[in-house]
């Protein structure tokens, strides 16, 4: 926690000038040079601190997912290794440090917006708001790592005058920070039905906004997807199946009241305008490409997917090894790591294309999108035995993830040639083959199974947080991993551990959560 509080304090004065997304690298002032901020600067400082965890970046990418959840998911195939499934201490420190930036950038922005008349608070209404949105999306990650945070006393070392002793904070259960979230969205939803934002305000939040540039209509979209992102990750939990129930039930029903994310071009991201702003993805590459530390290497079971079904994102996410004759091969989990390492050396194993991630610059950070909202809507649909339009939303799922990765590899500044656009034969044709056919699933665990899949494949790298919270959660695919004997954490564990830095620091409130702070314990939501 003394870290915490140390980072606190170097991002709790950054106060930021009003920016277009393009104009990002010229509005921001050393940190250490200003002294006063305002309800919008402090709104954008809480947005600039979460954005190398959500624009691909060298850090989040090396030192995290290479070694993490990307193998984990086998969304990646790796070299086995021992001691491979333990959490790397660096890579998980990173996500820690970073997320409690973001917060105390938002205890920040609740002090100066705690300060603020009632007047200008409601003509600022919608910075209040879309903070808080943001934030709640980073902290659903957070408790889907780590399980226990500290959150509803952390971050307030600048509230509290600087008293440390008063902001060590404890650490708040998991299904305690949900269900706040899910109250607080909930009344943002409704109160963002009828919100109104004068048009000098509406101009405010667009120069401040880098994520939606000042679009109302997809922060409601955004809060009414996190809604039924989070719903659905907790409706097999017993003390949230009938909220979660009748609050999707709700969502879905009412596009009117709680529009989602419907079609590509609402997805929620941060998009990348100008390369040589400090928003680009020039990390991406070495993040997953550098030399002699492989981490965009294609897994056997998702190349072998993606082959049986006809999948055009088969060529738009991939490409073959460099000698294996325009095979497209994966790496089998199972083999010792010195075979491994003879295939990668000898080229016969497939990577992810480059056009479309490593040496795309302009990849967006993407939050939530369509494909995501439609597989959302399927699980939804299977559950309530509504099997017309589950197959309707399983099936625009899989368009809307196949428009998006051609559209993203279309964008590309990279001088690979770009994959071949697939065509309405091709994507019938993944329809109907066998793997991905919904008249083949006859039972909805079946059908669960198909949306599982396609969840897997359209999250891959791009959204590996989401990605390892929904294959813990549904446990499909399974998937077979090497068996770490060297090791006592013998297979991928379920959640991260507590960084040493916040037990030695914390220790107090960390003994309070000790005995579940264990890499084989299962979060609240993963039941099955």
């Amino acid at each position: 926690m003394k870290s915490i509080i140390i980072n606190s304090i170097l991002v709790v004065l950054v106060l930021l000038s009003a920016c277009q997304k393009a104009d990002f690298a010229d509005a921001y002032p050393d940190p250490s040079k200003v002294a006063t901020t305002s309800i919008e600067r402090q709104f954008t400082g809480i947005l600039n601190a979460g954005v190398d965890y959500v624009v691909p970046n060298y850090r989040n990418y090396f030192v995290t997912l290479r070694i993490t959840l990307n193998p984990w998911t086998q969304s990646i195939g790796w070299i086995n290794t021992p001691n491979q499934y333990v959490p790397g201490s660096s890579g998980v420190e990173d996500v820690w440090f970073n997320y409690y930036d973001v917060l105390a950038q938002y205890r920040e922005f609740q002090k100066v917006w705690n300060a603020t008349d009632a007047t200008k608070q409601e003509d600022l209404k919608i910075f209040n708001m879309a903070a808080a949105i943001f934030l709640y999306g980073e902290t659903e990650r957070m408790v889907d790592l780590f399980g226990e945070i500290p959150f509803f006393d952390a971050g307030l070392l600048s509230t509290n005058n600087g008293d440390y002793n008063n902001s060590y904070a404890p650490f708040d259960q998991g299904d305690a920070i949900y269900a706040f979230m899910l109250d607080e969205l909930k009344s943002i939803a409704d109160q963002m039905k009828t919100l109104s934002v004068g048009t000098g305000f509406q101009a405010s939040f667009k120069a401040q906004d880098i994520i939606n540039n000042g679009n109302l209509d997809l922060w409601r979209r955004y809060a009414n997807s996190l809604r039924l992102r989070m719903l659905t990750r907790v409706s097999a939990s017993s003390e949230f199946s009938s909220r979660a129930g009748s609050e999707i039930a709700e969502i879905i029903g009412n596009p009117t009241d709680y529009p989602v994310v419907e079609n590509n071009g609402q997805n929620i991201m941060i998009d990348v305008y100008d390369i040589n702003t400090p928003i680009n993805s020039k990390g991406f590459q070495q993040g997953i490409n550098s030399s002699g530390w492989d981490g965009d290497d294609a897994p056997q079971k998702m190349i072998n997917f993606l082959k049986d079904s006809q999948d055009p994102r088969l060529r738009i996410l991939f490409e073959p090894g460099t000698e294996a004759g325009g095979e497209y091969v994966g790496l089998d989990p199972l083999l010792t790591g010195n075979e491994q390492q003879a295939l990668v050396n000898g080229g016969q194993i497939a990577y992810y294309n480059r056009t479309t991630t490593s040496q795309n610059q302009y990849f967006p950070g993407v939050i939530i999108n369509a494909a995501e909202v439609s597989f959302l809507k399927a699980e939804y649909y299977v559950k309530g035995g509504n099997d017309a339009l589950a197959q309707a939303a399983y099936e625009t799922g899989i368009r809307q993830s196949i428009e998006f990765y051609m559209s993203v590899n279309a964008g590309s500044d990279d001088q690979v040639a770009a994959a071949a656009p697939p065509t309405e034969e091709e994507i019938t044709a993944t329809l109907a083959s066998d793997p991905v056919n919904w008249s083949n699933a006859t039972t909805s665990d079946a059908r669960m199974a198909l949306i599982a899949y396609q969840k897997w494949v359209h999250f891959n790298i791009i959204q590996p947080y989401q990605n390892w919270a929904e294959l813990r959660r549904l446990d499909v695919p399974q998937l077979q991993f090497w068996v770490d004997n060297s090791s006592t954490q013998t297979n991928p564990p379920v959640r991260w551990s507590i960084p040493g830095n916040e037990i030695t620091y914390n220790a107090a409130n960390y003994q309070a959560i000790s005995g579940t702070d264990k890499l084989d314990r299962k979060l609240f939501w993963d039941v099955k």
